[in-house]
């Protein structure tokens, strides 16, 4: 039944959610990068028997597809999250989840450059729609210092973490990458951790403080491995499987909804009324983009 399928989807979506609210809950006490890295360490230890059982074919596809894979690793295991987690430190959840909600846009606007694809006047429309609905949450209502206004560091850290996510969907559409489901997640796991590896060794100061850290908060980080990564991966492709991916896509858009909620009850983050406003400008641009058919403009 569709309706399992749909509970599934949005569980998925709400554990993505909990990955915002726990990675500015934990943003005094783990560096961004830490927290990233111990998390993927979690999710490829997970995926290393995969990666043994069909090493032969994942080798094959590296080997022949090697750029557009170490793309796809770079801009979703290395970047988005560890990106996520250094405007966390900067901004609210609440913050970051709006802004993040522009992916959709961001998708639509880098497929007119990368894919050639054609573009309406609905999309334009909801393009700058959705740009007014960021603007106006980074402003906090504020558009009458838009002249003296300094972009706040976090805010900046989230656009360029959706940024790369959109990236990462914009090239997934670029060239079929021939692995299944579960070989394809491996494979960008275990891609996406051989490049965090050395960063994190670069950058950690101690590497015993840290597993000292990951061993206090143990929970959240099997948390963050199990439920945000694992999980979510697993109900995304089956909604794929089972009722498309246009309309699995659609599910993303209750993002804002469940963290924001979670925000609230979970952080104590207050939700303003420049966030509400923000939010109908980024809906409403999604909306006329994504899913409203007839042409407000005739070109």
């Amino acid at each position: 039944m569709k309706i399992k399928i749909y509970i599934l989807l949005a569980l998925c979506v709400l554990f993505w959610s909990s990955n915002f609210i726990l990675g500015r809950y934990l943003h005094e006490e783990f560096e961004p990068i830490t927290l990233a890295f111990y998390r993927w360490l979690g999710v490829f230890i997970v995926v290393l028997p995969f990666f043994i059982l069909y090493f032969n074919t994942i080798l094959t596809v590296i080997k022949k597809e090697w750029l557009l894979i170490l793309l796809l690793a770079f801009f979703s295991i290395v970047c988005f999250n560890t990106l996520l987690y250094f405007g966390l430190e900067k901004t609210t959840a609440t913050n970051a989840l709006l802004i993040n909600s522009i992916f959709p846009i961001l998708v639509v606007f880098l497929s007119l450059f990368i894919l050639k694809a054609k573009i309406t006047s609905n999309q334009i429309l909801g393009i700058i729609l959705s740009t007014l609905g960021v603007v106006f949450i980074v402003l906090k209502g504020e558009l009458s210092e838009i002249g003296n206004f300094e972009l706040n560091r976090g805010d900046l850290y989230i656009i360029s973490a959706t940024l790369t996510w959109a990236l990462y969907s914009v090239l997934l559409k670029y060239k079929k990458i021939p692995l299944n489901p579960t070989q394809f997640f491996t494979t960008m796991v275990v891609v996406g951790f051989m490049i965090l590896l050395p960063i994190y060794i670069y950058s950690t100061q101690s590497l015993e403080a840290d597993i000292v850290l990951v061993h206090k908060h143990y929970d959240i980080i099997l948390f963050m491995v199990i439920f945000p990564s694992i999980l979510s991966f697993l109900f995304w492709n089956k909604g794929i499987l089972e009722i498309g991916a246009e309309k699995t896509g659609q599910f993303t858009h209750l993002m804002p909804i469940f963290g924001t909620i979670l925000a609230f009850l979970f952080l104590d983050e207050r939700i303003l009324f420049y966030h509400f406003i923000g939010m109908i400008f980024i809906f409403v641009g999604i909306y006329l983009s994504q899913f409203y058919k007839k042409e407000l403009f005739k070109r």
